[in-house]
């Protein structure tokens, strides 16, 4: 590794440091490689870790054993592909923020003689477009709160339609589709719709006042609805009594690390009011470095499709690259950004508001992980597992083979991240391959988590660690199987143990300990949640089946088609002339003329 360290070009880069095992410790960017990466060593009298750096560094270069460097043009460049590559790899050293959520915005399009409020997450090609926002929560509501109290156009099709509609009737819409209000006048209920966005309390009390006339008219269930809606809007602002006296728009940043795990508060100041707030979790860490914290949630907030980005940006803690980050996010935006840590006065005091809001919730949080911490100290794993995706397989026979990933985050179940896994593979380990080789792929858009589990023994286990390092990705790994008698694993409750495959070795708990306990359900989910989706797709393949026997196609045909093109899907999708190329003419006439 010295000759690599004291070979480096003067050129902008990332650098990457592997340990003996070629396991990613640490990756880095540079304006000039050659002088940060050597400014880690000494090199007389013997090559050997800078006392300088910090404790977290030094123990990082005690591990390291090999260097890795990519040039890239600009320093810039170099910025944001270190943050791509630490949010994919998940290197042991680096800071991991989880934080890469895109926040819908509401915006209106007043080229438009009667324009309507609608909702996005990126940008909206026009001149005369205003966007409101971001809303991490409560966005929805907002935006129907809207169509509830002020007489919009409901929907894009009513003015096509040119006649009026039901709205019109119950008094929701003007209809202007038959000229019953001019431009002018809609303008002016598009002025009052606008300014409530950020100034909510006629709005919310407008809808209190609806909710109780539905109640007095029992009905109730429509209050409730309306009910929710008042509360998510209410929820969206942090109260305070600080009033800017010009109505900026701020965005504001505020981390801190705890004892389990850390937090990223986000304040959204728009026309001198807060008009929406977010906080985001990170996994607890030793090595916690601020500006690494502070440099990615910048970066992972601000992408290139944000549809509003503030001109400053405040942060409670003054960072190394700050300076880096503004410039990157002023080429990125096309216009100048600044990133600032006031010291006093009212911006210095919305910093205060945030980190008070960021010890409020690393209180609240401190005994939510118990489990996860002990389920750690148990496993020997890197970090507390705070998310975690547990895989299995089902099928029949091969038949209708499928895997299933569920995801457990934060405490509780994160059903839209769970996947379904249609698989080609026969057998019960290429399948469980299958399914990892796809999500490892996916690591860039969907970050790798702190733990995986698998269904499964050894072999799975080993699967996925030689996987894992094939790509060069950090994430600890155990698998739970039930112990075998007389050759055969017993999934019914009772018959046999469950065991924990770890890399450190196998382990078994007492039947009674709430970690076995804790695990089995993350198992048990991935279980029901496979079985669900290969059930379906069994009832569905079992149709196909039936209609193909019906039409004259044997069992024999059958399986040279599935064996072939591996789904039914697939057999569906393929040509007239690779079917005939398997089976005969006659064949292919009539699965064609069948699902043609």
């Amino acid at each position: 590794m010295q000759s690599v360290v004291q070979n480096l070009p003067s050129s902008a880069g990332v650098y990457q440091y592997f340990d003996a095992r070629g396991k990613l410790l640490y990756v880095g960017k540079a304006k000039n490689l050659k002088n940060r990466v050597k400014s880690y060593w000494r090199f007389t009298p013997l090559f050997k870790p800078n006392e300088a750096q910090s404790s977290r560094i030094l123990k990082m270069l005690q591990e390291a054993s090999r260097l890795e460097y990519l040039l890239v043009e600009t320093e810039e460049d170099a910025l944001i592909l270190e943050n791509a590559l630490i949010k994919q790899l998940k290197p042991k050293y680096n800071i991991l923020l989880r934080d890469d959520k895109t926040y819908p915005y509401i915006y209106i399009d007043e080229a438009q003689p009667f324009a309507r409020f609608e909702i996005t997450r990126k940008i909206i090609k026009g001149k005369n477009i205003t966007y409101y926002g971001p809303f991490p929560s409560g966005g929805r509501a907002l935006l129907d709160a809207l169509y509830e109290v002020y007489p919009l156009i409901q929907r894009k099709s009513c003015l096509k339609e040119g006649k009026a509609c039901l709205f019109h009737q119950i008094g929701k819409c003007l209809a202007p589709c038959e000229g019953k209000i001019t431009p002018e006048a809609y303008k002016d209920i598009i002025f009052e719709a606008k300014t409530s966005i950020t100034k909510r309390k006629k709005l919310i009390k407008t809808l209190e006042e609806k909710m109780t006339q539905l109640a007095v008219q029992e009905r109730y269930e429509e209050a409730a609805l309306l009910r929710d809606k008042i509360q998510s809007i209410a929820s969206l602002t942090i109260t305070s009594g600080i009033d800017l006296a010009n109505e900026l728009d701020l965005d504001i940043f505020a981390i801190r690390n705890g004892d389990e795990k850390g937090v990223i508060v986000k304040l959204f100041m728009r026309g001198g009011k807060i008009i929406s707030s977010a906080y985001t979790y990170f996994r607890h860490t030793h090595i916690f470095d601020e500006n690494e914290a502070y440099k990615q949630a910048l970066l992972e907030f601000y992408t290139i499709d944000t549809p509003h980005i503030s001109k400053q940006i405040l942060t409670a803690h003054p960072f190394e690259d700050s300076e880096q980050v503004a410039r990157g996010l002023s080429l990125r935006y096309h216009e100048k950004i600044e990133i600032l840590t006031p010291q006093r006065g009212a911006k210095a005091k919305l910093i205060a508001l945030a980190l008070q809001n960021c010890e409020e919730l690393l209180r609240k949080t401190q005994s939510d992980t118990i489990m996860e911490q002990k389920i750690a100290d148990l496993l020997e794993l890197s970090v507390i597992p705070y998310r975690i995706e547990t895989f299995d397989n089902s099928h029949m026979m091969g038949v209708a083979a499928v895997g299933g990933m569920v995801v457990w985050d934060e405490g509780d179940w994160d059903k839209k991240s769970y996947r379904q896994y249609a698989l080609s593979e026969h057998d019960e380990y290429a399948q469980m391959k299958e399914m990892l080789t796809r999500r490892i792929k996916h690591f860039q858009e969907e970050p790798a988590p702190d733990l995986w589990i698998l269904d499964g023994g050894q072999a799975n286990l080993n699967l996925a660690l030689a996987l894992l390092k094939d790509a060069h990705v950090n994430l600890d790994v155990i698998a739970i199987a039930k112990e075998k008698l007389d050759a055969k694993a017993h999934r019914a409750k009772g018959a046999a143990k469950d065991i924990l495959y770890t890399p450190q070795g196998i382990l078994e708990l007492k039947a009674n300990d709430a970690r076995l306990h804790w695990i089995q359900r993350q198992r048990d989910e991935a279980h029901r949640y496979a079985i669900t989706y290969h059930q379906n797709k069994k009832r569905k393949e079992d149709t196909q089946i039936s209609l193909l026997t019906q039409k004259g196609i044997g069992k024999a045909t059958l399986k040279k088609l599935i064996d072939y093109f591996g789904t039914f899907e697939a057999i569906e999708l393929a040509s007239f002339k690779d079917i005939e190329k398997v089976t005969n003419n006659k064949i292919a006439n009539i699965i064609k003329n069948n699902t043609e």
